[in-house]
């Protein structure tokens, strides 16, 4: 049996909570690794933290200026020389295109770190997808991406969320939500089949658990109708019922809709209510506006019609919510269309899965010290099509 698969078979006979102290074992018998350590990704994307000990003895990395940063922005593997002839390697570990975390791996000489490096790779893949499914069965993976404590209301958002990132042929997704510890309503939501994307960008109303509790019905509403196979215009009509019978008015959700044909390279759109979008085109950012309909639960049995809007190959379509757009500085200036349109143009060379993080940081500068009394959701979409064969 050669390295590869006994490794693969050891991840995947291994107990959901033990996969790190299986790969280390396979590693270090079959490959001579004398380090192994796995970090994840912080709900933040500011620093990547340890898997190994739990509370966490070891110190976290930054994924902005850290080799392992270095493997996970650019999802390659990065080699580090360890000044004592061994080397380190540091590996994405990914699954179709969501970045979870890294695998850093450390071997006696640069020869075997060359030899092995691809083949690692592969490894640090297969360990990805076994962590997903471990997630259903252990807390580990879901703990150790914690820089600091959820409050209740973003524990619920974050199990909401289908990945912050993923990539196809077609297109590249990336989406990110802030105060990442502490957010309310905002979400995003998506789905893929082999000839269609579906897409939700949601802004939600209030403040805490009710607002979570506000877009949870809301997601849950508007996938309960997707998977039926029903259109998004329907989807948004049967949504808009279920959250009008719960609050009466009340309370409200708004969400902006797309359906991708990703053959035809056109999506039907749904916009009801505040989720703006920017597309840069050909190194010009513009603002494209829809037509405006209610949010999901303002009225009763409120009727909703999909727009047609062509992308084109190239095209990167970038979401935010409100919280992004009207933004204050400490001298009350919004942060605007302009420094909007600034932020995307100058993000225009990392991939998707890196510009809502930049962007927010961004925002974070503008802000300044003042703690953010609203969400802010960013989300990404780089478009391809698909080719003629």
């Amino acid at each position: 049996m050669n390295r590869f698969v006994t490794a693969e078979r050891a991840l995947r006979t291994a107990a959901p909570h033990e996969l790190l102290d299986a790969i280390r074992a396979v590693l270090a018998e079959q490959y001579g690794a004398e380090d192994v350590e796995l970090f994840m990704a912080d709900y933040g994307l500011t620093v990547l933290q340890p898997v190994s000990v739990l509370p966490h003895t070891m110190e976290p990395v930054s994924v902005h200026n850290s080799p392992a940063g270095r493997a996970f922005g650019s999802q390659r593997p990065y080699r580090e020389d360890a000044g004592d002839g061994r080397a380190r390697l540091h590996l994405p570990v990914s699954v179709r295109g969501d970045r979870l975390g890294v695998l850093s791996v450390t071997l006696p000489g640069t020869d075997a770190a060359r030899e092995w490096e691809s083949e690692l790779a592969e490894i640090a893949s297969v360990l990805g997808h076994e962590v997903v499914v471990a997630e259903r069965d252990t807390d580990l993976y879901l703990q150790a991406r914690r820089r600091d404590r959820l409050t209740l209301a973003a524990e619920m958002q974050w199990q909401l969320l289908p990945g912050r990132s993923c990539s196809r042929p077609e297109y590249e997704l990336g989406a990110q939500l802030e105060p990442a510890y502490a957010i309310y309503g905002d979400n995003f939501d998506w789905s893929a089949t082999a000839d269609r994307l579906m897409l939700y960008v949601t802004n939600g109303m209030g403040e805490g658990v009710e607002a979570s509790l506000l877009t949870s019905l809301a997601i849950n509403a508007l996938r309960n109708a997707r998977r039926a196979g029903i259109s998004i215009a329907d989807q948004a009509a049967l949504a808009d019922q279920a959250v009008y019978a719960h609050y009466r008015g009340r309370s409200y959700l708004s969400v902006l809709m797309f359906d991708f044909d990703l053959a035809a390279g056109r999506a039907s759109v749904v916009d009801a209510g505040s989720p703006q979008l920017l597309r840069l085109r050909d190194g010009k950012v513009e603002r494209v506006a829809f037509e405006a309909q209610l949010p999901l639960g303002m009225f009763e049995e409120t009727d909703y019609v999909a727009q047609d809007f062509p992308v084109e190959p190239g095209d990167r379509l970038v979401c935010v919510s409100d919280g992004v757009h009207a933004v204050a500085s400490p001298k009350g200036e919004s942060y605007g269309d302009a420094a909007l349109a600034g932020a995307i143009h100058a993000t225009r060379l990392l991939p998707a899965a890196e510009v809502p993080r930049a962007i927010l940081r961004e925002l974070t500068g503008h802000r300044g010290e003042a703690v953010p009394d609203d969400d802010a959701l960013v989300m990404c979409l780089d478009w391809y099509g698909r080719r003629d064969d």
